[in-house]
């Protein structure tokens, strides 16, 4: 028995990076998985690749859209029975400074991270209510809690998160639905392996551990707040950084 046997969880953002980790994390603890993201092409591609029909769902979702959002969670049910675990994890970056940044740029990353994340809560939590049972995951940074230059949209918005998360874990906690929260740090990705050399040294070196996360160590925390080893568990925030920013 794995540690998600028979429960389905729907991940936004999945098709690649620290969302397809979590959703193989999540596969291989037994769970099926509905996976959310603009690129519906490599969303089935990942949903093949976790197992096929059987485990995984691929659904087009643009989080800012609430309607989009309420099907996503919709498909857990109709294909797999049950909603049983919400990751809102889908995220943008439009990095720059404050005096170069448009208006677009703050408008799209606010929306993605901090109105997708709102959409993703109340549309699970709807189901989840319902069952008086459910766990919630919002990915967070740890740029929302030191701030990060080039950020201030991407901080806002990671900041916001937390506010969110405390709030909603009040208003459910009565109602049986958990939601937590991860911040990671700098984790190997894609993303961040285009940075400068100089840079990634620079942020490493800030690391007390001495390295970068790998996806797999977020999507290991993840697990734990989705599963019942987390059960008394709600209205947290954990930070995987390494021991960054303490």
């Amino acid at each position: 028995m794995g540690l998600l046997t028979d429960r389905t969880a729907v991940i936004t953002g999945g098709a690649q990076g620290l969302g397809y980790a979590i959703a193989q994390r999540f596969v291989a603890e037994g769970a099926r998985v509905v996976l959310g993201d603009v690129n519906l092409d490599a969303t089935r591609v990942a949903a093949e690749r976790l197992g096929g029909a059987d485990v995984a769902a691929a659904v087009s979702c643009d989080v800012t859209r609430s309607a989009e959002v309420e099907a996503l969670v919709a498909t857990a049910v109709q294909r797999f029975g049950s909603l049983d675990v919400m990751v809102n994890n889908a995220g943008i970056t439009r990095d720059a400074t404050m005096r170069k940044m448009t208006e677009e740029q703050f408008d799209q990353v606010i929306a993605v991270h901090l109105k997708g994340t709102w959409n993703g809560l109340r549309a699970a939590s709807a189901i989840m209510r319902e069952n008086k049972r459910g766990a919630i995951v919002n990915m967070g940074s740890i740029s929302g809690k030191v701030g990060m230059i080039g950020q201030t949209n991407y901080s806002a918005a990671k900041a916001g998160i937390v506010g969110m998360t405390k709030a909603a874990s009040k208003e459910l906690a009565y109602l049986g639905v958990r939601v937590n929260a991860i911040q990671p740090g700098l984790i190997r990705s894609a993303m961040t392996e285009a940075m400068p050399q100089r840079i990634w040294d620079s942020k490493v070196a800030e690391v007390p551990m001495g390295r970068a996360g790998e996806p797999d160590e977020v999507a290991g925390v993840a697990l734990f707040l989705a599963s019942d080893l987390s059960s008394y568990m709600t209205g947290t925030v954990l930070d995987v950084t390494g021991g960054r920013h303490l």
